[in-house]
């Protein structure tokens, strides 16, 4: 598909579509040795300050740190407010996106992407906090899902229709910044509440296939940001898709023996790469890391660690927790954390304890749950929240 014009057919500002995005530079080697080092400012309180190795980060040292785990988010930007502010990282003024956490190094485990009307505001959102704990001795960061390589890949299945009337605000608001994506990336979570009553977004209504004209003007806007060397790509190209932070291991659908053969940093630098690549290659298969990105034993769509354990045969249930043990003993963690599959009682752990499940389906567009958190201090994981929820399991099944 051809994005200017249909850009140029929709009304958008073609100077916008071809906006990039800054490109992270590339690690180099597999193996647990630091390609990179950077420190946090602020190390303050008699910690060390945190150290990241790895472009993208890979390996995390964050000595004496609060660690937050929040799961699957699709684009619900009330909720992730309500998540952050319960595990007293964000401000809880409404219009203000203030970190509170210190030192607290919050991990995002993937799927911010799909479902939802807000994802940009909370990309932006999530960057904001980055930059504001760092200045503090903490950290945030994010760690790509399936419905993050989905919308790379071009998949827009799953996309809320007030997702791509978000697309096409955010390319207007970045033409009236000038097209300086740093001001505008950083500033729409301030912005997008604003523009969203001035732009009010559509109905589901008028993305009925019979309106062409709205639904290509909405693709259009989203291509050109997702797609491979897209602004919004390189945004994800920032972020890994498995993270160790201390002796804990943080991935989407789940890490297995065979992913920490291949390499860890291995594979977050080869799904960087390829989301930053050029969109001339965008339909061969074959750029794309298999192992990460694809098949149900990948580290984004393996859902091995999380189901149900009354769904699964005694077998698969016993299966599951050596093949758990087996990884953490591979890669040195005491413990995995993932999203990926809601969790109809809430955030728990499975496989003997060795591994903790934080999807709870909180998104407006999921279960609409009360948001729940988990918290590790000290290694001593504990899950944070309000109220009790409880879902049928055949409610959850349709948004596996």
């Amino acid at each position: 598909m051809a994005v200017v014009p249909l850009l140029r057919a929709a009304g958008l500002s073609t100077s916008t579509a071809t906006a990039t995005a800054p490109r992270p530079g590339h690690g180099d080697g597999s193996r647990r040795v630091p390609s990179c080092k950077c420190r946090a400012a602020g190390g303050g309180g008699g910690r060390p300050a945190i150290t990241v190795a790895g472009d993208p980060p890979t390996f995390v040292s964050a000595p004496g740190r609060r660690i937050v785990a929040v799961g699957d988010l699709h684009g619900d930007l009330y909720q992730t407010r309500a998540a952050l502010v319960m595990a007293g990282l964000l401000s809880s003024e409404s219009d203000g996106h203030v970190w509170t956490g210190g030192q607290t190094v919050l991990v995002q485990v993937g799927d911010i992407l799909d479902r939802g009307e807000d994802e940009i505001a909370i990309l932006s959102l999530l960057s904001s906090l980055n930059m504001q704990a760092k200045s503090q001795g903490g950290a945030v960061f994010q760690v790509n899902g399936n419905h993050e390589t989905m919308n790379v890949e071009g998949d827009f299945r799953y996309v809320d229709p007030g997702a791509f009337d978000e697309c096409i605000s955010f390319l207007e608001y970045l033409d009236e910044c000038d097209g300086n994506w740093d001001d505008a990336f950083l500033n729409w979570v301030n912005v997008s509440k604003r523009w969203n009553k001035e732009y009010p977004k559509s109905p589901n209504g008028d993305w009925r296939p019979w309106n062409f004209v709205k639904k290509q003007k909405g693709i259009a806007a989203r291509t050109s940001l997702f797609k491979r060397g897209g602004p919004l790509a390189c945004e994800l190209a920032r972020h890994p898709v498995v993270l160790s932070v201390n002796d804990w291991i943080f991935c989407h659908g789940g890490l297995h023996p065979h992913h920490v053969e291949y390499g860890i940093e291995r594979m977050n630098r080869e799904v960087s790469v390829w989301m930053k690549g050029s969109s001339a290659n965008r339909d061969d298969d074959l750029d794309i890391p298999f192992i990460a990105t694809r098949g149900y034993d990948s580290v984004v769509w393996s859902r091995l660690y999380s189901q149900d354990p009354m769904e699964m045969t005694r077998r698969s249930w016993k299966l599951s927790s050596v093949v758990a043990e087996q990884t953490l003993k591979a890669v040195g963690a005491k413990g995995m954390v993932v999203g990926h599959t809601p969790q109809t009682r809430g955030v728990n752990c499975k496989c003997d304890g060795k591994v903790w499940c934080v999807d709870v389906g909180m998104s407006c567009g999921v279960l609409y749950s009360k948001p729940e958190v988990l918290e590790i201090v000290n290694d001593r994981p504990r899950v944070l929240k309000k109220w009790k929820d409880s879902y049928d399991e055949m409610e959850v099944l349709d948004y596996l």
